[in-house]
């Protein structure tokens, strides 16, 4: 079987992994425009910081790749797909025939539609090329301005600081990351990362880039202009579907996929930031990898793995906080209590939020310790009830509500 796979991101590779885990006798190749073998999306900003270098980047050796017989074609764009002769058309004008071919693409940073935006010192960060560009203007930069104070906006704005630069980050909303944090958490990331020398301006916007022939101000809508030599726009992602739709394939807000992560169309597949499953496009490392496992599944032949949409989960550093949020933070229902915990002068919140005996959703900001049990918590759909009362008291820690579980699960069992 001749496996073709677009796109060298997480989703593809681990896509390619899969399936040469469980089936090596498929030829399996994975082109890319991108000139870089596969390296995690999230390392950018380290790159950003200076704390890695772009050539320790690669997450896997080339010997990784030989061992699986995974062949990869990097610096080479796929213009068409022809499904009615499964091929695709390159670049340098050959047809590659496939069997099976997965669509990897990802998606591409989205640009609202500023004045000025097109100028020279405007960057986004979404690829190694940009990173680099990026890496090569903070020489020369004294004043950045990053806009959008989501998740990778924050950490644009913490790895630039290390290096000096001031930096100012504009929101349109009136908090940050209000999909992983409430009002009370993202109040407290706020002071923190201010407290770290970065301007946080929420509740604006901005209305045009300035300058002459290059990026030197930036105009906001509340009238307020701040200069800088860099602009970062730093606004969420669009799947790109532009391959998916010429080919015909079936597109909404990504390529439209079932359960078993299949397109409209015959033997092709889609997974990751560009597959749209239930309405829904996570854009998130845990969906691309559930959804590789399951396209694997279905390409050797296993039909009894199907896609099931996961519980949202965002586990990372924002600006070197660690942070947590999994689940329903921000349930509708009135069915529910709220748990918080708040330690204003250490930095640290917590949130679990309970229906019934379960704590449906969990937020920790600011303490690395309980980060991955508040989510295990969660996904494990853990019954907490007789705990309630000492779930955030003096001394108690998720990871110990963890270990008694466990050990309540051995004595049944025993």
């Amino acid at each position: 079987m001749r496996l073709v796979i677009v796109g060298n991101g997480v989703a593809g590779i681990t896509t390619a992994r899969f399936v040469a885990e469980r089936d090596p006798s498929v030829e399996i190749t994975v082109y890319s425009d991108e000139r870089y073998p596969y390296y995690p999306r999230p390392r950018l900003v380290e790159l950003l910081a200076g704390q890695v270098l772009p050539e320790n980047m690669a997450f896997y050796p080339d010997e990784w790749y030989t061992k699986r017989r995974i062949r990869t074609v990097l610096g080479c764009r796929v213009l068409e797909i022809r499904p009615e002769v499964h091929e695709i058309l390159l670049d340098d004008g050959r047809a590659v025939p496939y069997d099976r071919l997965v669509l990897a693409v990802g998606a591409q940073a989205a640009v609202p539609p500023i004045i000025g935006s097109d100028l020279p010192g405007v960057y986004t960060l979404r690829s190694m090329r940009d990173a680099l560009a990026l890496c090569d203007k903070v020489r020369e930069t004294k004043q950045a301005i990053i806009l959008g104070g989501g998740l990778l906006g924050l950490d644009t704005a913490g790895a630039l600081r290390t290096h000096g630069i001031a930096v100012c980050v504009v929101e349109l909303l009136p908090r940050l990351l209000p999909r992983q944090l409430d009002v009370e958490g993202a109040s407290l990331l706020q002071r923190i990362i201010e407290d770290k020398g970065i301007q946080i301006l929420v509740g604006d916007s901005c209305t045009a880039i300035e300058g002459q022939g290059v990026a030197e101000r930036v105009r906001l809508k509340s009238g307020r202009v701040i200069e800088a030599q860099m602009v970062v726009i730093s606004a969420g992602v669009r799947p790109d579907l532009e391959l998916a739709s010429r080919a015909g394939l079936r597109c909404g807000r990504g390529i439209i996929v079932d359960e078993r992560l299949r397109t409209s169309m015959p033997d092709i597949y889609a997974v990751g930031d560009v597959a749209e499953y239930n309405q829904r496009v996570w854009g998130i490392i845990p969906a691309a990898l559930a959804q590789a496992r399951v396209a694997a599944a279905q390409i050797v032949k296993d039909s009894a793995t199907i896609y099931q949409d996961i519980v949202p989960s965002t586990t990372l550093k924002v600006a070197g906080i660690d942070l947590i949020s999994v689940g329903e933070i921000h349930p509708e229902d009135g069915q529910h209590l709220d748990l918080r915990y708040v330690d204003a002068t250490a930095g640290v919140y917590k949130k679990l939020v309970m229906r019934g005996a379960y704590a449906v959703g969990a937020i920790v900001l600011g303490d690395k310790a309980d980060v991955r049990s508040a989510a295990q918590i969660v996904e494990r759909r853990m019954d907490v009830s007789s705990y309630l009362n000492e779930l955030f008291s003096q001394g108690f820690n998720l990871a110990s509500l963890l270990r008694a579980d466990a050990a309540r699960e051995r004595a049944k069992s025993s």
